[in-house]
């Protein structure tokens, strides 16, 4: 087991310069060790409020306090002029989200967690091939978190990413402290579960699988966010930190999430990840492709610049009309992340954004595609008139979106 991990550690710290990287069975699971590493229980974190519940509900597992960022409505990152002083001063620690692979500004970033004294913590679980001021996303922070389930399609694993290597002993005696034992009946369906899936393609069954995995307990969301459940959360939060008290949110589309990788797992994932080179170039060329359409927001962009996106946010003025004529054409739209976190969870549970307006309008119109199916979404939405939009005056910043993108690459 060590050196199937070890192999896995080794290929992905050549793609971060080096850095010390330990594998974790998920993303949100290598986040949640990071927390509890790096920020003491009823700190503040600044997060993005376009964002993943799922995300949301593992930094209050941590014991942590969730503070909503203001976003730039055209790419949803953070929008660091945006904001005051006063929420920076009461800041534990910042949490990037790099969404569908754009990135967060690590550089201004990390500039004010060092005056700061505070930790830089990337998810990068979108941005596994991104880069940021000439690095790789997951090269500013103390620690970053990637997920082998996006880019991969490997729907397992990932990595925690470490500045300081003299960590490692410590959070892998935490990663071990937390996980499940691995289990046959658990491997064999990871190991089948890719035949069934293309066999449901095939028959065009995606919809009773749906049904199926619902009633069976497999996929709990019946609409973007999950159900919030406030009673019951309030009763996890006296509880916090710990997994347990959270584990019906944590675990919601992943539920294997803590569970310990069996060899076969292991195989498949190293066997994934050793095509990624040709999995980002397909996705960079799919971005380039979407981001010059009429509903991009990196229209002329220089193709240098273009970063291999996991989905690409097109900015549409109907986003359920178009989600409805891509479906009719069996393409799905996922990773929807409306309404932000702020209006999902509300004050009870977070800090709302001081300027919630630009992550509440681009929640609403970016329609996120995948790359990979560029020309097929191009002509249905083409086809169907699908109209783009742009911020409107005022809600974006003074700077233009397509230098802050060349900056960044």
């Amino acid at each position: 087991m060590v050196s199937a991990y070890a192999e896995l550690e080794e290929r992905m710290r050549g793609r971060l310069g080096g850095r010390e990287c330990l594998h974790v069975p998920s993303c949100r699971f290598g986040l949640y060790l990071a927390l509890r590493h790096w920020c003491r229980p009823g700190g503040r974190v600044l997060m993005s409020p376009v964002n993943d519940d799922v995300i949301f509900f593992v930094v209050l597992a941590a014991g942590l306090r969730p503070v909503q960022a203001p976003l730039d409505p055209r790419d949803g990152s953070i929008d660091t002029a945006a904001v005051p002083d006063s929420v920076w001063r009461g800041l534990s620690a910042v949490l990037t989200t790099n969404l569908y692979g754009n990135p967060d500004p690590a550089p201004e970033l990390r500039a004010r967690c060092d005056t700061l004294g505070i930790p830089l913590l990337e998810d990068a679980a979108h941005a596994i091939g991104s880069e940021v001021g000439g690095r790789p996303v997951g090269t500013w922070g103390e620690a970053s978190v990637f997920s082998l389930s996006k880019h991969t399609g490997a729907k397992t694993g990932g990595f925690v990413a470490l500045a300081d290597p003299a960590l490692r002993a410590e959070l892998a005696a935490a990663r071990d402290e937390l996980l499940h034992p691995s289990r046959t009946t658990a491997e064999l369906a990871y190991l089948v579960r890719p035949y069934a899936e293309a066999t449901v393609r095939g028959l065009r069954l995606v919809k009773a699988a749906h049904a199926t995995l619902r009633l069976l307990g497999q996929q709990e969301r019946e609409e973007i966010r999950m159900p919030l459940r406030a009673g019951e959360l309030k009763q996890a939060l006296a509880a916090a930190p710990g997994l347990a008290p959270f584990h019906s949110w944590v675990r919601v589309d992943m539920h294997d999430y803590r569970l310990g990788p069996g060899p076969g797992r292991l195989r498949r994932t190293g066997r994934l990840l050793a095509r990624l080179d040709a999995t980002l170039a397909t996705h960079r060329a799919g971005t380039e492709r979407l981001q010059t359409s009429e509903w991009g927001a990196g229209a002329g962009a220089d193709a240098d610049t273009v970063q291999p996106l996991f989905r690409v946010p097109l900015l549409v003025e109907d986003r359920d009309a178009a989600i409805a004529a891509l479906a009719r054409r069996r393409i799905v739209t996922g990773y929807l992340y409306d309404p932000p976190l702020d209006t999902y969870a509300g004050a009870l549970f977070t800090d709302p954004s001081p300027a919630p307006e630009p992550a509440a309008w681009f929640a609403r119109h970016a329609l996120p595609v995948d790359p990979r199916r560029a020309g097929e979404v191009i002509e249905v939405l083409r086809a169907t008139g699908v109209r783009p939009i742009r911020p409107p005056a005022g809600l974006a910043g003074p700077d233009d979106a397509r230098s802050r993108r060349a900056d960044r690459g």
